[in-house]
């Protein structure tokens, strides 16, 4: 055990709490245990029960991230929030940068848009920079969007491939096997898995911005474009952060949440949705929320290769039968 790593961890959660503290942003500390989650058809989720003594078992799940609650939060307070907390993913491989089990940091500020919290994460990471930290991790960040992205590093115009089929072709045009009826996003993702992302520039922070919006999630469109105020933030080629201008329309939450239980029909661990959620949008403030892996941050802060570093007891640790 390295006792170093804890004190540096330990620093850093101090560090962090004092820089949304000093900001104004409200500490929440959320369940970790949810009767339902926000439906994600690209998550699989763990799942537990309570047992009754005399009423019986009721399924729970852990949450892949504390934005269930804090949104709730938001809605009844409107206060920009902040929170640090474990998170659970399943079904994910255990890798270097993967852990069924992390560190969640997630913070709303309300009145901010995407691009605000650009440079509030930009701020964030200043302060938590160490003299381990190499300059690759050090702001300030570049930013480039999607658009530019797959222009440079795919030779392809992002404009011209919204339809399924001919986002389909970009793959087969490049060598890349696709299903012959893969949805867009599913052909998106291949593409932009095999050519965009691994040439992106790793020599600073990269902040990937305007996604499309044939990638369902509850981001604002921007008006009069097919692309939605969202963006992910890369450090060394690893994705840290990801940001959204939330969607503040009850209408279209229910609509997402509609395609998305679709979609979760399949999944390997079924879980119940609150098809009531949606309500607290119809009075919700504008705001911007960042979603931070925490472990990942401090793993290419202090200059690591792995989540194994900064992490006290990682998953592959545990005993085995």
């Amino acid at each position: 055990m390295d006792v170093s790593i804890l004190q540096a961890r330990s620093r850093m959660v101090s560090a962090t709490r004092d820089f949304f503290l000093s900001r104004g942003y409200l500490e929440t500390d959320t369940p970790a245990l949810a009767p339902s989650l926000i439906p994600e058809s690209c998550l699989e989720v763990f799942a537990t029960e309570y047992v009754h003594p005399t009423k019986g078992r009721r399924p729970l799940y852990l949450i892949p991230s504390p934005e269930i609650w804090m949104k709730k939060v938001i809605a009844e307070t409107g206060r920009s929030v902040f929170q640090l907390c474990k998170s659970w993913r399943n079904a994910e491989s255990v890798s270097r940068i993967h852990n069924p089990e992390f560190t969640m940091l997630e913070y709303y500020g309300v009145g901010l848009s995407s691009s605000d919290n650009i440079r509030l994460t930009e701020e964030l990471f200043a302060a938590l920079a160490t003299d381990e930290t190499p300059p690759q991790a050090r702001p300030p960040f570049r930013v480039m969007s999607m658009k530019e992205a797959w222009h440079e590093f795919a030779h392809a115009d992002l404009d011209a491939l919204a339809e399924p089929e001919a986002m389909r072709e970009a793959c087969r045009e490049r060598g890349l096997l696709v299903p012959k009826d893969a949805p867009w996003e599913d052909a998106f993702n291949i593409l932009f898995l095999s050519l965009v992302e691994p040439a992106l520039p790793q020599d600073r922070p990269l902040v990937l911005n305007e996604y499309p919006t044939g990638i369902e999630c509850l981001a604002m469109d921007i008006p009069g474009t097919t692309y939605k105020e969202r963006w992910e933030l890369y450090v060394s080629g690893i994705e840290i952060a990801n940001c959204f201008t939330e969607m503040a329309s009850s209408d279209a939450v229910r609509a997402y949440f509609a395609s998305q239980s679709e979609k979760k029909r399949q999944a390997l661990v079924p879980h119940h949705i609150d098809d009531s959620y949606a309500s607290i949008f119809e009075h919700f403030p504008p705001c911007s929320g960042v979603a931070v892996g925490f472990d990942r941050l401090l793993m290419v802060l202090l200059g690591k290769r792995s989540l194994a570093e900064v992490m006290l007891f990682p998953f592959e640790s545990f005993q085995q039968d």
